[in-house]
C-alpha cells in the first residue's frame, strides 16, 4: 500500500477527519479545473509563518522547515474551487492586517509569543480560516519527508505485520 492510499484509509477510517478536497491534494489529485486565486510571494511567507505556529520546530524540525507552504499553495490551487481560496487568502489577509494594527508589525516580525497571540485570536474572530490553516498544514507536514520521518516514526520496507506492540518509553508514534 503506498504513503498516501494509507492517509486515504485512515482518514476514512477517522470519519473523514480531512476534507474531501485536502484528503485530494494529499494524494496528489487536481481537482479544481477552474480558474485559481494567484499567490504572491509575500502570502507564501505569510503562510511559512504562520504554519511554524501550528508546527514548531522543536526537538524535530517544524512546518516552516517542511515546506508546508508549498503544500498548501499546490492543494488550494489544485483542488479548492476559486471561492474557498478566496475565503482562505481573505482570512491570510485579516491576519495579517490584524497583526499590523494590534502590534504595529507585519506578522514574520513579530516575536514567537505574539505570534502566538495573534494566531490564538484568529481561532475565535475566524474560525473557518483558522481549521483549514491548521488542516493544510497538519497534513502537508506528516506527509512530508520531515514530518513522516523525522516526527513520526518510519520504515521504508516494513517486516511482517503485528497488530498491537508496545512501544517503547519516548518512542515516536508511527508513520502511515
Amino acid at each position: 500500500m503506498k504513503r498516501r492510499e494509507a492517509i486515504q484509509q485512515a482518514a476514512l477510517m477517522l470519519g473523514g477527519v480531512l476534507s474531501a478536497p485536502t484528503l485530494a491534494g494529499a494524494m496528489g489529485r487536481i481537482t479544481n479545473i477552474g480558474p485559481s486565486v494567484p499567490v504572491t510571494p509575500a502570502q507564501e511567507a505569510l503562510l511559512a509563518e504562520v504554519a511554524d505556529v501550528i508546527i514548531p520546530t522543536t526537538t524535530t524540525p517544524g512546518a516552516k522547515a517542511a515546506g508546508v507552504e508549498k503544500f498548501i499553495v499546490r492543494v488550494m490551487r489544485d483542488c479548492y474551487p476559486k471561492a474557498d481560496q478566496e475565503a482562505f487568502y481573505g482570512g491570510l489577509a485579516k491576519l495579517e492586517a490584524t497583526g499590523k494594527e494590534k502590534f504595529g508589525k507585519e506578522f514574520a516580525s513579530l516575536d514567537a509569543a505574539q505570534k502566538i497571540d495573534l494566531v490564538k485570536q484568529t481561532t475565535m474572530a475566524d474560525k473557518p480560516f483558522f481549521l483549514r490553516m491548521k488542516e493544510l498544514t497538519t497534513t502537508g507536514y506528516f506527509t512530508s519527508e520531515i514530518g513522516a520521518t523525522k516526527a513520526l516514526e518510519y520504515v521504508p520496507v516494513p517486516g511482517k505485520f503485528e497488530a498491537c506492540i508496545p512501544l517503547k518509553p519516548g518512542q515516536k508514534t508511527w508513520a502511515i
